[in-house]
């Protein structure tokens, strides 16, 4: 994906995660949550077209690599079923995985502490044990350092 910031790419992770939940609650296609978000966007001076780009292929990719993602959270979720899960920490792990599984140049180290900077933000403190010990199973067992 394209060079970003690090700021930029927390923005870029924030927004990814605002769509994918559009598309998830709303019941829209990817197509449609990338297009009804961005044009209330427009005055975002903190994203660039970059960031925009970064969010938006993290948008289409966790969607496309969603039941890939899906399994391996309910392979390490100990008793809890996916559709038990609060919406927002699904898509944390799912977008977290993602980039797991196709963002090699980002260490893994660093998705997973965006991940639970995302459900802190989003969902409370609450949640961050159990992503961070799905995400860190996850990361082990696609063998990323």
């Amino acid at each position: 994906m394209s060079a970003v910031n690090g700021a930029a790419r927390h923005r870029a992770r924030e927004a990814a995660l605002q769509m994918l939940y559009q598309w998830e609650v709303g019941r829209l296609s990817a197509h449609e949550a990338l297009a009804t978000y961005w044009p209330s966007r427009e005055s975002d001076q903190e994203m660039n077209e970059d960031g925009r780009t970064f969010a938006n292929a993290l948008v289409r990719g966790t969607i496309e690599r969603i039941g890939e993602a899906d399994g391996l959270i309910a392979a390490h979720a100990r008793n809890w079923r996916l559709e038990r899960m609060a919406v927002i920490d699904r898509l944390v792990l799912r977008l977290a995985i993602y980039e797991l599984l196709t963002e090699t140049d980002t260490p893994p180290k660093v998705i997973i502490n965006e991940a639970l900077e995302l459900a802190r933000t989003f969902s409370g403190e609450e949640p961050v044990p159990f992503i961070n010990g799905v995400l860190d199973a996850v990361r082990k067992t696609i063998r990323r350092e």
